[in-house]
């Protein structure tokens, strides 16, 4: 049986923590020992009282050495991730004593890269020596990623979440769609286009229950016509470009801002069709009742220079 939180707590230390991440590396416990810079007894005695702490065994004795089996595997990452934060605390501080510098994290959806891109650059220009993580996901994960306390902020959308309270909304912006292909999709020459027109052809979409997703269901409905059938599905920005890059038939929804930069690159052609609904605004989020760190609140200033609902 696992053993309880309190007693994991109480119980483990950071040492124990770089001997797992060691012994993954190294390959056996004695250049793990050696490695961590303790005896191979020592190194035997640590792990006895790792798998003690955790109240389950973590590796399979074989005649090669030590083989983490599934738990270990799960021990030893969330053991890189508890170094890794470490690593990331110490860095923050420093940049807080120096009164400049330090790390924020960013979640960030599809629509609202180009937004944060134009907002990064400004503070990066007064802050050379802040290091921002950014991560691209939907609002779903993002949202989780707050909620861990692995995101300082995140710009996407609220209404994905059972808990919408959760979150301090720091300002809301708006966001235009825009119906992409291939440069050489049939009907990137149109001057004029109705869904009925577009909807034959294949699609890219974002998942079930995303807004971008609910969005064009809601488009197919109200023109009385059939949701594209077997449509290829993904958040992943990357991943929707390189998909319009190999198939001419493909089309898609996208924001336009991002549509627009990559037509400007020749990637996509944006298709003249007016979409009936609006979409959500996004906003700029944060754990509700948190305090922000200088970086963040220096982000959030840029980011409030920027077009917004108010």
């Amino acid at each position: 049986m696992i053993s309880s939180l309190p007693s994991i707590v109480s119980r483990l230390r950071l040492k124990q923590l770089r001997l797992l991440i060691a012994l993954e590396e190294q390959g056996s416990l004695h250049r793990a020992a050696e490695h961590v810079a303790i005896s191979q007894p020592g190194a035997t005695k640590a792990l006895h009282e790792i798998e003690t702490t955790f109240g389950a065994s973590l590796f399979t004795r074989t005649s090669q050495g030590l083989e983490a089996n599934d738990l270990g595997r799960c021990v030893i990452r969330y053991a890189r991730l508890i170094h890794s934060d470490l690593a990331h605390l110490r860095e923050e501080m420093i940049g807080i004593l120096r009164g400049h510098g330090g790390r924020l994290s960013v979640g960030i959806i599809m629509g609202a890269v180009p937004l944060l891109m134009r907002a990064l650059t400004r503070l990066r220009e007064k802050q050379p020596e802040l290091s921002v993580e950014i991560i691209e996901d939907t609002s779903a994960r993002l949202l989780s990623l707050i909620d861990q306390g692995r995101l300082d902020l995140a710009i996407c959308r609220t209404s994905v979440s059972r808990r919408p309270d959760a979150y301090d909304c720091l300002s809301l912006h708006e966001e235009k769609l825009a119906l992409v292909a291939h440069p050489q999709h049939p009907l990137a020459g149109a001057e004029r286009l109705e869904l009925h027109e577009v909807a034959p052809y294949r699609w890219a979409i974002y998942p079930a229950n995303m807004p971008m997703r609910l969005l064009l269901e809601r488009e197919f409905s109200q023109a009385g016509l059939e949701f594209p059938r077997y449509p290829l599905e993904t958040a992943s920005t990357f991943t929707l470009l390189s998909l319009l890059q190999e198939d001419p038939q493909l089309v898609a929804l996208m924001p336009h801002d991002v549509a627009a930069f990559s037509e400007g690159f020749g990637m996509i052609r944006r298709l003249p069709l007016t979409l009936r609904s609006r979409s959500e605004p996004y906003g700029v989020l944060s754990r509700r009742g948190s305090a922000l760190s200088a970086p963040a609140q220096l982000l959030v200033d840029e980011l409030q220079r920027e077009p917004r609902i108010d």
